[in-house]
């Protein structure tokens, strides 16, 4: 599903699960105009799904339900559609996707996708991208509010590549991370947990709980832990009116797509506690893509530390237009984002200003 190509060629994730329907597909590539635009790169939105199980089926019947998938839409290409990876999909997918397209293209075409496997064009520091922009932007808040990012107590839900990597990333800068949330549980610490630590338990378990250097507590518990930072990068509708009351933190950084709803959104403006939205938040991942297409369409690559670099520099600019907007109009930083200088998204049909 393609939403606009106003800003060039369409970006956005693909994802195989057995509940997708249209409707979810269309919103979904709005959000990615909206987010592409936060970040100034040159794509528009869209999305793509297929309705199925991929854990009923065999290695061999995913590859030939992609291949086909890939053969019969017959809209992607590295100058209109770039699919990347979401829900159960993966380097993988994407390789086959590529291959796909390139054979019937009968050329080799790298930049038909992104996050892909490094050997076949894939970028250094995709992975980590979302987290380390979720760090960024973090960062930039607690610079014009406080509290000094050394020191400052870390909440987060969900430690996969989104809030496992910013977790780290907070650590090695002097925070603490005092409690964690996923599917299996959640921890609390209030000298701080070791994200390093608590990976490699991840790793072997598959989750957070049962984790033998933190205490556990109940997942109702975790949102009324004090901390100057919260991180949702989790699942979406995860704050709402019945537990905004509980949360005590000075900033909520979305690194998931829509952890907070629409009223609770406002609950949590009026009580003052600042919301950095999931369209600047976690744009960290499709602003790597983009990095990641240029690569492969002058064959020329970057180090990591190079990819980083550029990545820091594109969110602290995002973050920077939609905070000058909202002090401006003494609005929510979510409010503020579609007046933004430069973000073009009044613009975008289908998009209100």
């Amino acid at each position: 599903m393609q939403h606009n190509v106003s800003r060039g060629p369409v970006k956005g994730r693909v994802r195989y699960h057995q509940n997708v329907t249209l409707s979810e597909v269309m919103a979904l590539s709005a959000w990615m105009s909206v987010k592409n635009a936060a970040v100034n790169v040159p794509y528009g939105g869209a999305k793509g799904g297929i309705r199925v199980d991929p854990r009923t089926l065999s290695r061999g019947e995913l590859e030939r339900v992609t291949r086909r998938y890939t053969s019969e839409i017959g809209i992607i290409g590295p100058n209109t559609d770039i699919p990347t990876p979401d829900v159960n999909t993966n380097e993988q997918i994407m390789a086959w996707m590529m291959d796909t397209y390139s054979m019937n293209q009968g050329q080799t075409a790298m930049g038909v996708v992104t996050s892909k496997p490094i050997t076949l064009g894939g970028s250094l520091g995709r992975r980590e991208a979302t987290g380390r922009g979720v760090f960024v932007v973090a960062s930039e808040a607690a610079r014009r509010i406080g509290p000094d990012i050394e020191g400052a107590r870390i909440a987060v839900q969900g430690f996969g590549n989104v809030g496992g990597i910013a977790a780290r990333l907070f650590q090695e800068a002097g925070s603490k991370v005092v409690a964690v949330q996923d599917h299996t549980g959640s921890i609390y610490k209030s000298t701080g947990i070791d994200a390093v630590a608590l990976f490699d338990h991840v790793a072997k378990t598959g989750g957070v709980g049962g984790y033998a250097e933190a205490d556990s507590v109940t997942n109702e518990e975790f949102w009324t832990v004090e901390s100057d930072i919260l991180i949702p990068a989790a699942l979406e509708n995860q704050i709402t009116e019945k537990n905004t009351s509980k949360i005590k933190t000075k900033i909520v950084v979305e690194g998931a797509n829509g952890p907070t709803t629409t009223a609770a959104d406002d609950i949590l403006h009026d009580r003052g506690i600042l919301v950095i939205p999931d369209v600047v938040a976690n744009a960290g991942g499709v602003t790597v893509s983009y990095f990641e297409w240029v690569q492969d369409f002058s064959s020329f690559f970057w180090t990591e530390d190079e990819i980083n670099q550029r990545l820091e520099r594109v969110m602290r600019e995002a973050f920077a237009a939609v905070w000058q907007v909202s002090s401006e109009q003494g609005v929510s930083v979510r409010k503020g984002f579609p007046t933004s200088r430069n973000r073009c998204v009044a613009r975008l049909p289908g998009i209100a200003a």
